[in-house]
């Protein structure tokens, strides 16, 4: 994604260090030109934008009342409980309530019946053809049977920087945030990356 499409400009405050490094990446004597302070100002833009990525951690743009469940939890409840809370994907705890796995509409969807259940359509699709009940094979089973595991999460000082490297790298959508002691105390969604450059750290 441009980074420029993705961030109003207004909202990424532009430092001397981010024009300084952005005019040493240009080759040549720099003649003020509309078209070079364009070319400055798209390389401080980039300069700011990754070194407010780096900046701001997660304990800054993270969920912190986390919708959860066990790994003992039946998945119609997990099912459920995503559906009432309009969330697409959980953590699941074990009995020491560290995170055990992650559960997303994609878990529920893979083990379901048809070859094309792996989209919401084709579920509907078997519905309305018809066929038998695709929810069958995981009616009985609970989060730990579908969960995607082990999980991976991060701490409350990992940036945002390196979430979106996770994000990019393993394919996923959250992260969930961890304490010193392994325990859940927050989640980082992809929207909280996209939104993570018109916040500011806590001082």
């Amino acid at each position: 994604m441009d980074d420029q499409k993705a961030y109003d400009p207004v909202d990424v405050e532009i430092s001397d260090d981010d024009v300084y490094q952005a005019m040493k990446e240009i080759e040549g004597y720099v003649d003020i030109t509309p078209s070079d302070l364009k070319e400055v100002y798209r390389h401080a833009f980039r300069h700011a934008v990754e070194r407010i990525r780096r900046s701001v951690s997660a304990a800054d743009i993270m969920t912190k009342d986390v919708f959860f469940v066990g790994t003992k939890t039946p998945l119609n409840e997990v099912a459920a409980l995503m559906a009432e809370k309009q969330i697409s994907g959980l953590p699941v705890l074990d009995d020491a309530e560290h995170v055990a796995g992650i559960i997303s509409e994609k878990d529920f969807l893979s083990r379901m019946g048809t070859k094309d259940t792996r989209h919401v359509m084709g579920i509907i699709a078997a519905c309305l053809g018809g066929k038998s009940c695709v929810a069958l094979p995981v009616r009985s089973k609970t989060a730990a049977d579908i969960m995607a595991a082990p999980a991976i999460t991060v701490c409350e000082n990992t940036t945002t920087f390196e979430i979106m490297a996770l994000f990019t790298r393993h394919n996923i959508n959250r992260v969930p945030v961890v304490n010193g002691s392994g325990k859940l105390i927050g989640i980082v969604s992809r929207a909280d990356i996209i939104r993570a450059p018109l916040i500011r750290p806590a001082q």
